[in-house]
């Protein structure tokens, strides 16, 4: 008998969501008619530019238009040669350990496109997936993608399906072929919706051997024939059709279900396994169209869409020439952006780093959908007694969440398999590498980011929007609170580009004669200062606002416990707390006090504070705020001296959280790490200033922070290193460490007593976390999470190309131990 094919079939339950708009930060209104045309004309061009992309970045391959409820288009794709094989080789979203040798992109950009290689040693497959855009007309272009595959067994079968979704209502129809049982050569859908206008999407009948059957079905006309590409229209609820494989394995269960009843379930009498799981050719209208092929070893194909307002129809040898002129662009822009420096500029290291940026923003998504938030505002999340966290988990048990929304986030994500959502202190670092290559991309997320603020001035710290986005997060884990923060990252980003903009003067990336139009949207706020300025005073009162609320919500006690300070208001603690947990620190389970108390200080987070005082300053200077910078320079300068008298161990020789002993006076509690750096990885300490050579001992011991493969999170002499979940406490993280790069630059670059002991550390940090990462790369074709401090091995999640791909940015750093002069910057330690 076939084994289980009611099982291998069972349809996923369905699950559901609503919809609503959301605002936007409002488009530029400048004082003159001339500004307004420029606005209005570069706006236009950004939308168009990046209407378009592989925004599904859950899914190994989906197209979708930065547009609420519009269309949609997913790859899937399974070996056909065993029942028990179709279930488990069928691939579609992203997932952890499912016989991947390595995926991802080679090259990408996101106002071109790119080229992905997806090494699927599980299905003996090595796919090819080539995006490429195409400008023109007033509805974002026109696009095309071809699907290449490369098979090691020549007469192996695999199915391939595309599948197309149009939500929101409009019009989409697939369009008959002139033959019944499936379509000999292309297929065609045609569509309208809002958005879009009218279009077109072929799916090209391209290239490879079509396995044929001569089993008695093959004659049925209501069976597809052999060799043939058939399509089942669908119609479906909105909230329902983003779940593919259930709705694919349903239609494909009333197969096997009528083969079962008429007898065809037994060897003797069994089709062909890719027969049974080819679909039946019922093509129409619908919101759910299901266009499959079955190839028989290699095999390739394009999917063409588009736009009726461009005006022309893309064919394939369009797309030939645009994937080769794409490349072409990519690879001679990438080497003047990126420029790597030794030891790092060996062809090697050239593959590895435009790998590892293509698939940073190759991860750019589009999410859209309502998020669950808990605004009960309940008196026990103020964590104001002793044994708050008891009590805030009780609330919360109590207190019933709500939708909220519907949002829309414009975001990278920081691995595609594991995190395929927003995070907003990952986005900061995404985005640093992401600026250098196109600095409107980046400035569009952060507008995007800030289009979440609520008037109180929160940004919630995950953004799981949808029903499609909370299907991979465990509920106890979806609802996200107000009163809960994130370190401020974003922060770090808009500060670079105000700095660029000051030193461009309307002369940047003019490295060449002509610019293609990509590189000059990409750059258009630097090249037009006035966009650029006028950018900054559209998003400067939202990022003052959040300022705020950090200073409101998170803010420490000093008075109550007769600490001795600079300022009585500068000092802050995470709320969130729990005895094991600080999530909302992002360092999770790094070593806190215990146990919590409302009394407690964390130096994180009054640096990060600091660091958005500082930023604050620098953006008001140049918006000319003169108020606002001075009272930001009064909370920078109370929160600097304030980090030495409320945080500074002069016995242990580093930054330590503070709480309150069984005498109701302050103590520290030193668990060196990460922790222990963090006012000086965010700049707020001075190149001269002797506590950084503590600082400087701390990081070069091997017994405390230093190993040949990074800084590991926290001191190996620790007591509760490596115990309990381990996540922070031990394993190397590439973020963290990239701030200790730089600002061990900072210091090796400036004339002061710790100038050579930090080069000397610079230069051994930078080499050994490019090879760490690299080598790791090299043996599992992964980019991972973090990374073991005994052997380097890459650890816990797989493909994590968010900020691990911040080793780009520092493979293009200074080689100080090469003899490159040293050469140093007023600005240098502002720069992350």
């Amino acid at each position: 008998m076939i084994p289980n094919w009611r099982r291998l079939l069972a349809a996923t339950a369905l699950l559901t969501s609503t919809t609503t708009v959301t605002a936007t930060i409002d488009a530029a209104t400048p004082s003159n008619n001339d500004e307004s045309i420029l606005h209005s004309e570069l706006a236009s061009q950004q939308n168009s530019s990046l209407l378009w992309g592989p925004y599904r970045p859950n899914l190994y391959f989906g197209v979708r238009p930065r547009i609420p409820k519009s269309l949609m288009t997913g790859l899937m794709w399974g070996k056909v040669e065993s029942f028990h094989d179709f279930q488990n080789t069928m691939r579609y979203t992203c997932e952890q350990n499912e016989g991947m040798k390595g995926y991802g992109w080679d090259e990408y950009d996101a106002r071109n496109g790119g080229v992905q290689t997806i090494h699927d040693r599980g299905n003996g497959l090595t796919l090819t997936t080539s995006f490429v855009k195409v400008p023109g007309g007033r509805n974002g272009g026109s696009w095309g993608a071809r699907v290449k595959g490369v098979l090691g067994n020549p007469e192996q079968r695999t199915t391939v399906i595309l599948y197309v979704t149009q939500e929101g209502g409009g019009r989409l129809e697939a369009e008959r072929g002139e033959e019944k049982r499936g379509y000999e050569g292309d297929v065609v859908l045609s569509g309208e919706s809002e958005g879009l206008g009218g279009y077109k999407l072929v799916v090209t009948k391209g290239e490879g051997e079509r396995p044929t059957s001569t089993h008695e079905i093959s004659e049925l006309e209501a069976w597809g024939e052999g060799g043939r590409t058939t399509v089942q229209s669908l119609q479906y609820p909105d909230e329902q059709i983003w779940q593919a494989k259930p709705i694919v394995f349903r239609q494909l269960k009333e197969q096997v279900d009528w083969l079962v009843e008429n007898k065809y379930d037994n060897a003797e009498h069994a089709p062909p396994v890719w027969q049974v799981f080819t679909l039946q050719n019922r093509p129409g209208k619908g919101n759910v169209h299901i266009v499959q092929k079955v190839f028989e070893g290699d095999f390739e194909f394009d999917v063409l869409f588009s736009s009726e307002s461009a005006g022309m129809e893309l064919k394939s040898e369009d797309l030939t020439r645009e994937i080769k002129a794409g490349s072409e662009e990519f690879g001679e822009r990438f080497g003047g952006v990126f420029a790597l420096k030794a030891p790092f500029n060996a062809d090697k290291y050239k593959k590895f780093g435009r790998s590892m940026f293509s698939n940073l923003i190759g991860g750019i998504g589009y999410f859209y959908g309502q998020a669950v938030v808990d605004r009960s505002y309940a008196p026990e999340y103020d964590e104001v007694d002793e044994g708050f966290w008891e009590e805030a988990a009780e609330a919360r048990a109590r207190h019933a969440e709500a939708l909220e929304g519907p949002h829309e986030l414009f975001t990278s994500v920081p691995s595609r398999p594991f995190f395929p959502r927003g995070f907003l202190w990952d986005e900061g670092f995404h985005l640093l590498p992401i600026a250098d290559w196109d600095t409107d991309l980046a400035l569009e997320v952060i507008k995007s980011w800030f289009n979440l603020i609520d008037e109180d001035g929160w940004i919630g710290r995950e953004q799981i929007l949808g029903a499609e986005a909370r299907s991979k997060v465990p509920q106890e884990f979806q609802t996200q609170y107000p009163h809960y923060a994130n370190p401020p990252t974003l922060f770090l980003v808009v500060e670079q580009f105000v700095e660029r903009l000051l030193n461009t003067n309307g002369t940047a990336a003019v490295h060449k004669e002509r610019l293609s139009q990509s590189e000059s949207l990409a750059n258009a706020s630097l090249e037009n200062p006035e966009v650029g300025l006028d950018y900054l005073r559209k998003i400067y009162p939202l990022l003052r606002r959040q300022f705020q609320w950090f200073r409101k919500t998170q803010k420490g006690d000093i008075k109550s416990y007769d600490r001795e300070a600079y300022s009585t208001k500068e000092a802050y603690r995470w709320r969130g707390r729990t005895t094991t947990h600080c999530l909302t620190s992002g360092l999770d389970d790094y070593p806190r006090p215990q146990p919590p108390h409302p009394g407690e200080l964390h130096v994180d987070l009054m640096s990060w504070v600091g660091l958005m005082a500082k930023s604050l300053s620098n953006i008001g200077d140049a918006l000319g705020f003169a108020e606002d910078v001075s009272e930001y320079r009064t909370i920078l300068d109370a929160i600097e001296h304030n980090l030495v008298d409320l945080h500074w161990s002069e016995t242990d020789g580093c930054f330590c959280d503070a709480t309150i002993d069984d005498f109701e006076e302050n103590k520290l509690v030193c668990h060196k790490g990460y922790i222990s750096l963090f006012p000086f990885l965010t700049g707020l300490m001075k190149p001269d200033d002797p506590k950084v050579g503590r600082i400087l001992a701390l990081i070069g011991d091997e017994e405390e922070l230093w190993t040949p493969y990074g800084l590991r999170s926290l001191s190996k002499k620790d007591a509760l290193y490596e115990t309990a979940e381990n996540y922070w406490r031990s394993p190397i993280w590439i973020n963290i460490n990239y701030m200790a790069v730089k600002q061990l630059h900072y210091v090796a670059t400036q004339d002061g007593p710790h100038k050579e002991v930090a080069r000397d550390l610079y230069s051994r940090l930078r080499k050994n976390l490019v090879e760490t990462i690299y080598n790791a790369w090299e043996e599992t074709g992964f980019a991972w999470e973090q990374y073991n401090p005994d052997t380097g091995k890459g650890q816990r999640t797989q493909h994590f190309t968010g900020w691990t791909s911040l080793v780009v940015k520092i493979m293009t750093m200074e080689d100080l131990e090469g003899g490159a002069k040293a050469t140093g910057s007023e600005h240098g330690h502002d720069e992350l």
